[in-house]
């Protein structure tokens, strides 16, 4: 349960004051959820609604994207031995696959490597460096992606090796300095195209080669592992990643890849993908691999090019997903017992949990769960037999935990990350005091208003305005992500039609009746949250849920409350 219940706050002005301002091209509900994206006035709607590929900008606009290009094309025309090296998540394994089909359409045969996450880290870390070598003959040309732009001592010990590293990342770089590479393809370093994921690099070098030399190679072929990177690794849903994954979402379910064919098959998924498909079917799959220390399977399903093993593989993943979240539950349900004997949410500002008996990969996802849950800056960490803990940071808004691990540094091994979610190493005998240093910043860089639990809405409708032909507008939005929120409504006076059906993992379903219009509605979760007795207000999303052939509009319940004037 939540401390305290949500403030719903509107987000900008109410939807009824603007309808006199619409265009009257689309919609005036279009145009005022478009609106509270934040897009300028007079931005032009059919581009940002209906983006195409051939609106693409020139490539060369990344940093050190031309020197990457004649790196690339030398190794090409002299036959150099090439290895691709890239991270275990979902955008590493795609990047990888990207930039193998790449260099194979120019005539290369590269071999590829992924590190684990347990016994070898994040990125060129020494000891998957080591196994990197030892499994395959020296390259001349390592090309990491998705890591390599802080490695400054890593790369100058395999340029004193005689290996030439580009880098092809998105991360942020340092500000001391950069790795000793003939080339930093990362939109970070520059202006253009910085909220990219490590394959939408990729894929823009593809397009920088192309530009250069042409080969047979349709790269809007490959777009599809554009859009499953992109949404998986959580960036902003704005500029050329809404592009490319609008395209790539269009071309999923026809995808030439074995691998993502197989996976959609493997997880029921048919007809039209959508972003919630990818983020919580396609890319949990790929992840798990990794989380499982078996990121390898994942690469695998995405390589072959046989759809027998492709499926064999997806099945894979798909019980390493189900393994997933046995160790995920597990270690909730411990986290929250956990929680009843220390923890108070009206006194305590954040959460700092860690346990031996907790696996290390799934502790991010944990975090998120339990932040999402009690609205507190939280850190879940899995301690090894030496008592040194691995974990995983998920805040709320306003609160950094860059900065809050900065502040804390005196009680940690390392750490480090973004401002929403990091990651942090340390020793149990100083979670204590970590805990105790961690609420001090929160309480001091935050107020109790900014603490509490937010609900943002975007616009009141009525039911009698829900039909299949808003949510056909409604659907120009998409996809939804970062920087793209699905917008969320609210509906005032509302009913049951009758009770609640409860399904498993404590969600709800319902029959909700507003005057004389029904909808039906699902509350993910629900079932853990007393309800009060209708008539209720209700903040919700909406989507479109196809059952034998039918199409109905479908709210997802977000919040509950009773109703209230005004």
């Amino acid at each position: 349960m939540r401390a305290q219940p949500f403030k719903w706050i509107a987000r900008g002005e109410p939807f009824e004051k603007q309808t006199n301002g619409s265009s009257g091209t689309f919609p005036p509900i279009l145009e005022h959820l478009i609106r509270q994206r934040g897009l300028p006035a007079g931005v032009d709607l059919e581009g940002y609604l209906r983006p195409r590929l051939r609106d693409l900008a020139d490539p060369f606009l990344i940093p050190d994207m031309k020197p990457a290009v004649e790196r690339v094309l030398a190794a090409i025309d002299k036959g150099e031995k090439v290895c691709i090296y890239g991270d275990y998540d979902v955008d590493g394994v795609t990047s990888i696959t990207l930039m193998r089909r790449i260099l194979m359409a120019y005539g290369l045969t590269p071999r590829y490597f992924i590190p684990r996450r347990g016994p070898e880290g994040y990125g060129l870390s020494t000891a998957a460096l080591a196994r990197c070598m030892a499994e395959g003959p020296k390259p001349d040309l390592l090309i990491t992606v998705d890591c390599g732009t802080v490695s400054i001592n890593e790369v100058a010990a395999l340029r004193a090796d005689g290996i030439d590293v580009l880098i092809v990342d998105h991360h942020e770089p340092e500000l001391d300095g950069k790795p000793d590479c003939c080339a930093l393809v990362n939109p970070k370093c520059g202006t253009e195209f910085t909220y990219l994921c490590a394959a939408g690099v990729v894929f823009k070098l593809g397009h920088a080669l192309l530009k250069t030399r042409t080969v047979d190679l349709d790269l809007k072929e490959l777009i599809d592992l554009v859009a499953v990177a992109t949404i998986s690794d959580i960036v902003p849903m704005i500029g050329e990643n809404r592009l490319m994954v609008r395209h790539g979402l269009k071309h999923l379910p026809s995808t030439l890849n074995p691998g993502l064919r197989a996976l959609q098959e493997v997880t029921g998924m048919s007809g039209a993908a959508t972003s919630m498909d990818v983020g919580f079917r396609i890319g949990p799959r790929l992840n798990a691999a990794g989380r499982m220390d078996a990121p390898e399977d994942a690469l695998a399903t995405l390589t072959t090019d046989c759809r027998r093993l492709a499926h064999e593989l997806a099945q894979k993943l798909d019980a390493y997903n189900k393994e997933r979240q046995t160790h995920e539950g597990l270690i909730r349900r411990e986290a929250v017992e956990m929680l009843t004997r220390d923890f108070d949410p009206l006194r305590d500002p954040v959460i700092v949990l860690g346990s031996r008996s907790w696996h290390h990969g799934v502790v991010g996802i944990v975090a998120s769960r339990l932040m999402r849950q009690y609205h507190k800056p939280t850190f879940v960490i899995a301690i090894d037999e030496n008592g040194v803990g691995k974990g995983s940071g998920r805040s709320i808004e306003g609160i950094s935990l860059v900065e809050a691990i900065r502040a804390c540094e005196g009680d940690l091994i390392a750490g480090g990350g973004h401002a929403m979610a990091a990651g942090l190493s340390i020793h149990e005998d100083n979670l204590d005091g970590f805990r105790k240093n961690f609420t001090d910043y929160v309480l001091s860089h935050s107020n109790e208003d900014q603490r509490r639990p937010k609900l943002m809405y975007d616009a009141e409708i009525s039911f009698d305005q829900l039909s299949l032909e808003f949510l056909s507008s409604y659907d120009l939005l998409q996809p939804f992500g970062s920087g793209n929120p699905q917008p969320v409504f609210i509906s005032r006076e509302v009913g049951l039609s009758r009770s609640p059906l409860h399904m498993k993992n404590n969600h709800l379903r319902f029959m909700l009746r507003q005057g004389y219009h029904e909808q039906d509605a699902v509350f993910f979760g629900g079932g853990e949250h007393p309800l009060p007795d209708p008539p209720w207000d209700i903040a919700f999303t909406i989507d479109r849920n196809t059952f034998r052939g039918r199409t109905t509009l479908q709210l997802i319940i977000q919040d509950v409350r009773a109703t209230q004037d005004g």
